[in-house]
């Protein structure tokens, strides 16, 4: 057991390791540096941030859409953090497999779990296993250049139909109907440009469940839809249902009153007749449909050839309820885009309903309820994936705070020097990334964007290129580690 006379203060630091390097871990680090304890001098801490990927800013880099106008901010406030040079940056280090929970017990008096939630939420509905039948978190994956998925993506759909109203759903939208050569000017790694300019779509449609007052989206993501050229948004007048609770959102909430109003003036300046649109794409937003089952045909047995819905109605209380009115929509392509669901971590409780860590308050707990001395989660891995990037940072206090008023009963790290983590995963054979190296590797990115631009054209399209992001794992390590190994 530690004492405040031997830990957290000149004798040695509060050892804390960090497992998850986006938003969430790198709010929970900041945080604790930031705390009153240690600005007042009371507590030293010394602070490890591990991450599966050799890279940093996980859901910020694989996770959301690459023209998505937030994305530099959020990188730029996250790289401020990790540039201070006061917490250490592992990268490459897979929790479960280089590196255990008896490693960072023996090495960390506590342990912060933020690993997010990755996989797809499961829709149950007949047909959803056929070919053409695609989570939405994986196309966000693969079009964000995720170092573990494959580079080849089957877009060979004319009509897609994207299942769920909140940002992935947009932004899966999105990336499909936008022309590929509109995103040069983002990070999109070569593969994935060649694959969507080969996209034969024409239609993509949004459904959900409810009606224009409970959208999930934000006002921001709505609006860039507007902003792809060639691309018509097509909205539907049966589908705008408000009841006395999408009334009282619209009053009381500004969010809701915004989306509402941006979707009214798009129907009500829409042709009456839809032929005089003559973009060569349309995006489709679809409310009021509940899906039910995707089917194949006598004529592609085994593949995506439509998609089943229940049209739906408000029930006054902003929820929908079925009608028995069943509608199909002939689609060779299905993304369900209904939410992320958390990942079960070796050695730690896991609540396989919730996807979360099972935590109270951020104190990991075992199977009996009692808090695991040491163990902490904070992100979407401790609530759920819901909510905003900004609502990480309340929720990385409330672990934190937590954390500090345990700190004088945390388990003692029996090997708390930092040098010996690094020996260990050396003495594993571990390549990991540093800090540093992603300094290298940035750099590598962004002179990959400058030398497309200096070439005047990119794939025969005159644009500038900020960067263009390196894809294999094994590419992307050896260009961190050969960066740090040149500076010494």
């Amino acid at each position: 057991m530690s004492s405040s006379t031997t830990v957290g203060t000149a004798a040695r630091p509060l050892r804390v390791a960090v497992v998850g390097s986006g938003p969430a871990g790198v709010y929970a680090a900041d945080i604790l540096t930031k705390s009153e304890a240690v600005k007042s001098g009371e507590l030293t801490v010394s602070i490890d941030l591990f991450d599966r990927y050799p890279a940093p800013y996980g859901l910020i880099r694989y996770g959301v859409a690459p023209d998505h106008p937030r994305i530099k901010g959020i990188v730029n406030a996250l790289h401020k953090v990790l540039d201070r040079g006061d917490i250490r940056f592992f990268g490459n280090v897979d929790y479960g497999t280089d590196i255990s929970i008896e490693d960072l017990r023996t090495h960390y008096d506590a342990v912060i779990f933020a690993t997010g939630a990755i996989k797809d939420a499961d829709l149950n509905i007949p047909g959803i296993e056929l070919e053409g039948s695609f989570g939405g978190a994986d196309f966000v994956s693969w079009y964000d250049g995720h170092p573990d998925v494959s580079r080849e993506w089957p877009l060979e759909a004319t009509s897609v139909a994207v299942l769920g109203n909140g940002n992935v759903a947009l932004d899966v939208a999105r990336v499909l109907s936008k022309h590929a050569d509109d995103l040069l000017v983002t990070e999109i790694p070569d593969n994935v440009y060649a694959g969507l300019k080969a996209s034969p779509v024409t239609d993509v449609h949004v459904f959900g469940r409810r009606g224009p007052a409970q959208v999930k989206f934000t006002p921001l993501e709505l609006r860039e839809l507007s902003h792809s050229k060639d691309v018509d948004i097509i909205l539907y007048a049966e589908d705008f249902e408000f009841d006395d609770e999408s009334d009282r959102q619209i009053q009381t909430n500004n969010q809701t009153k915004t989306m509402v109003g941006t979707l009214t003036n798009w129907i009500a300046e829409q042709p009456e007749d839809l032929s005089d649109l003559k973009a060569s794409r349309r995006l489709h937003l679809h409310f009021l449909h509940s899906p039910v089952e995707i089917v194949d045909s006598a004529e592609t047995p085994g593949k995506v050839a439509a998609i089943k819905f229940e049209r739906t109605e408000l029930d006054g209380t902003g929820n929908a309820r079925g009608t028995g009115e069943l509608v199909d929509y002939p689609v060779q392509a299905v993304y369900r885009a209904i939410g992320y669901f958390g990942s079960a971590l070796p050695d730690v409780e896991f609540d396989h309903k919730k996807g979360v860590i099972t935590n109270d308050g951020g104190r990991v707990l075992d199977a009996s309820g009692e808090h695991v001395p040491g163990l902490y989660a904070t992100g979407w891995i401790k609530r759920g994936p819901i909510g905003l990037i900004g609502h990480t940072k309340g929720d990385a206090l409330e672990t934190v705070t937590y954390l500090l008023e345990d700190r004088e009963n945390l388990p003692f790290a029996a090997v708390p020097e930092a040098d010996a983590v690094v020996d260990l995963l050396d003495s594993r054979g571990v390549k990991f990334t540093s800090w540093e190296g992603w300094l290298a590797l940035d750099a590598h990115e962004l002179a990959l964007g400058a030398a497309a631009s200096d070439a005047g054209t990119s794939h025969g399209v005159e644009v500038q290129r900020e960067r263009i992001k390196v894809v294999p794992r094994e590419d992307m390590v050896d260009i961190s580690r050969d960066g740090v190994a040149a500076q010494v």
